[in-house]
């Protein structure tokens, strides 16, 4: 099971950043060229949110499931000297909590806000703040901290 749940969660990540990307461009195209906020706007903002709480709860499934975090809390002292441990024991599921509270926070901010430029810079400025925070705690095949492959 941890290994399917693994699988998800690692192509899932894809998704959130599409989404993301695809939600900042259309905030900054709206704002920069003041359009109107229309229903698909709504709905990429939704579905954005959605997509990154769908994240979120496989991600905490396989945070309890994991091995690596279990011998990380088990072993604290000396797991906590290991950088791939710590990385996923506390880096990345903080830093990924942090985002997905951005995530939140904009989307539902940006729903509530009247002007139709206020919703466009709220998301821009919120999933934009989210998306560099997801870029630094996603194990990259580059990342200086942990790294796995682009897909498991």
């Amino acid at each position: 099971m941890y290994q399917t749940l693994l699988e998800c969660h690692s192509f899932i990540r894809w998704f959130v950043l599409v989404s993301l990307l695809y939600s900042i461009y259309r905030a900054y195209k709206g704002y920069s060229q003041k359009l109107p906020f229309t229903k698909k706007d709504n709905l990429v903002r939704h579905w954005t949110a959605t997509i990154a709480h769908i994240q979120l709860v496989f991600g905490i499934l396989v945070y309890v499931q994991s091995p690596i975090v279990k011998y990380f809390w088990k072993n604290f002292k000396e797991a906590i000297q290991n950088l791939d441990a710590s990385f996923f024991g506390i880096i990345h599921i903080a830093l990924m909590l942090i985002a997905i509270v951005f995530i939140t926070i904009g989307s539902a901010l940006a729903k509530r806000k009247l002007p139709e430029e206020q919703k466009f810079r709220t998301i821009f400025v919120w999933f934009s703040i989210a998306l560099v925070v997801i870029f630094i705690a996603i194990p990259w095949p580059f990342s200086p901290l942990a790294n796995r492959p682009y897909f498991r």
